[in-house]
C-alpha cells in the first residue's frame, strides 16, 4: 500500500520505522509544527519528524488540516491509506474519505475503554491489570471508530507509565502491520464499539501529582507509577517538595502518613503502606531512599504529606 503517516511523539515512532521497514510504501509523512521546549525554550522538531527526516520521507507541518493546501498535498499522493499514531490533531471529513483503505489509527488502550488524550496513563493510574492496543479506523468522533484488530498484553505490578508506553509502541507497530495485510485481502470485518462501555480520559497535568497517603496504598502505589515520567507524583517531606518516582506496596500499617520504617523507608497510608523507593528532593538529583536518608534526620513516627 501507498501509506501517508500522521504522528507526532515518541509513541508514534515505532510504528513509522516499522512501515518503513515494510514492504509498503510511505510516501509523506504530517507531524506538527516544531515547538519550543526546555527551560531554554529551544525550537524542537516532534519525534516522528526527525525519524522521517533519518528515512528520507518528505514531511508536512501544516498548523490544520482543514485548509485546501493539506487536502491538496494529500490527494496529490494518491494514499491507500492514512496511518495516525498520537498526531494531535483532527481530521476533517474530507481527509477522512480520501483513502481508499480509510484512515486508520493506532490507539493505547483496549477501545472503548480509555478514550481520549491519556489512555496509558490512566491505565495504569486506575491499577489496570490488562492493556493493550486497538487499530481503529477513524470517524469524526474521539477515537469512536469501528474497531479492526487488538493486541492484549498484561501490565506489571510496578510497571510504570513510561515503561508500558515504550511497550505499547512497539506493539502498536507490530499490530498496524497486520492491520494492513488483512485489509488488502479482505480479512476484517470492523466492528462497531458498545457504547455502553466506553470510558474517557483527560490530559494528565500537575495538578495530579500531589500524594494523599489517606489513599489505600494500591492507589498511591498507582499515582506514583503512573504519573512517572511525567508529571510525576509529589509529596512534602519537612516542609521540602520531593518529587516520588518508584513505591512497592506493604502489608504494614500505621496512621496516616506516618514513617513506619526507615531502612527500607515505609510510609502508612489509609489502608496498609508504601515503601519508598526512589525519589528527588528539591534542587537536587533524582536518587534512592536510602541516599536520600543519609542526608536526612527522619525517623519512624514522624509525618510526611
Amino acid at each position: 500500500m501507498k501509506i501517508i503517516y500522521m504522528g507526532t511523539p515518541d509513541f508514534a515512532v515505532p510504528a513509522l520505522k516499522a512501515l518503513a521497514d515494510s514492504n509498503h510504501e510511505v510516501c509523506a509523512v504530517f507531524t506538527q509544527p516544531d515547538k519550543p521546549r526546555g527551560r531554554k525554550m529551544i525550537m524542537t522538531p516532534p519525534d516522528v519528524k526527525v525519524c522521517a527526516q533519518s528515512l528520507g520521507i518528505p514531511v508536512y507541518q501544516p498548523d490544520s488540516l482543514k485548509n485546501a493546501d493539506s487536502f491538496e498535498i494529500i490527494k496529490s499522493y494518491s494514499p491507500d491509506a492514512i496511518v495516525v499514531a498520537a498526531y494531535g490533531k483532527i481530521l476533517p471529513q474530507a481527509v477522512l474519505k480520501a483513502p481508499r483503505y480509510g484512515c486508520i489509527n493506532i490507539h493505547g488502550s483496549l477501545l472503548p475503554k480509555y478514550r481520549g488524550a491519556a489512555p496509558i496513563q490512566q491505565s495504569v493510574l486506575n491499577g489496570d491489570k490488562v492493556t493493550g492496543v486497538t487499530t481503529m479506523l477513524m470517524d469524526v468522533g474521539l477515537d469512536t471508530g469501528d474497531i479492526l484488530l487488538t493486541r492484549e498484553t498484561e501490565i506489571g505490578e510496578n510497571e510504570t507509565s513510561g515503561e508500558l508506553f515504550d511497550r505499547l509502541a512497539l506493539l502498536g507497530g507490530e499490530l498496524i502491520l497486520k492491520t494492513l495485510s488483512m485489509l488488502e485481502k479482505g480479512e476484517i470485518t470492523p466492528k462497531k464499539q458498545d457504547e455502553s462501555l466506553a470510558t474517557h480520559t483527560s490530559k494528565i497535568d500537575k495538578t495530579f501529582c500531589p500524594i494523599d497517603f489517606s489513599k489505600s496504598a494500591f492507589e498511591v502505589h498507582n499515582k506514583v507509577r503512573g504519573l512517572n515520567p511525567w508529571p510525576v507524583a509529589l509529596t512534602q517531606i519537612s516542609g521540602k517538595t520531593v518529587k516520588i518516582y518508584s513505591t512497592r506496596i506493604c502489608d504494614k500499617k500505621g496512621k496516616i502518613g506516618e514513617i513506619i520504617s526507615i531502612k527500607p523507608f515505609v510510609v502508612a497510608c489509609g489502608e496498609n503502606s508504601v515503601e519508598i523507593v526512589e525519589l528527588q528532593p528539591e534542587g537536587k538529583k533524582r536518587m534512592k531512599a536510602d541516599a536520600f536518608l543519609a542526608g536526612h534526620k527522619l525517623k519512624i513516627g514522624d509525618i510526611i504529606g
